[in-house]
């Protein structure tokens, strides 16, 4: 167990890829931003090692410090969010329930009239352009 969690702290390339989940970035987008192919991140998230140079520079794309990198665990980013939403706090339980249950009204019935007002109102004048449009041919 040991050695699977030490390989686990030191592998960069998991790390990285962890990161980029995240942040909601594929593989491909990290790759155009540095100028290298989909497969060549592919096989850095694959890299136990990667070189301070090219660390930098996805950490760069990636928002974050080639150190935030290194240092990123699973376990911190799980307790931060444990933390976050499982507050005991009655006022903080109180907001976060509301939030939880937010169910915006509006009546979409009274959209749909009022758009296809509008439309109605935009045909009559296109009708009334083209009739005025064809009186003053005639004349």
């Amino acid at each position: 167990m040991e050695t699977s969690e030490k390989t686990n702290r030191m592998h960069l390339g998991r790390k990285i890829s962890r990161i980029r989940e995240l942040r909601g970035m594929k593989q491909e987008a990290l790759a155009v931003e540095l100028g290298i192919s989909q497969q060549a991140i592919s096989k850095l998230e694959q890299s136990e090692v990667i070189e301070d140079s090219t660390l930098e520079k996805i950490a760069n794309v990636l928002g974050v410090t080639s150190q935030a990198i290194k240092e990123y665990s699973d376990e911190a980013v799980f307790n931060i969010i444990s933390n976050t939403f499982h507050n005991t706090s009655s006022d903080n339980s109180t907001l976060i329930a509301s939030s939880l249950n937010y169910q915006p009204t509006f009546n979409t019935i009274e959209k749909i009239v009022e758009l296809y007002e509008r439309l109605l109102a935009s045909e009559k004048e296109k009708n009334d352009l083209l009739t005025n449009n064809k009186s003053s041919k005639a004349n």
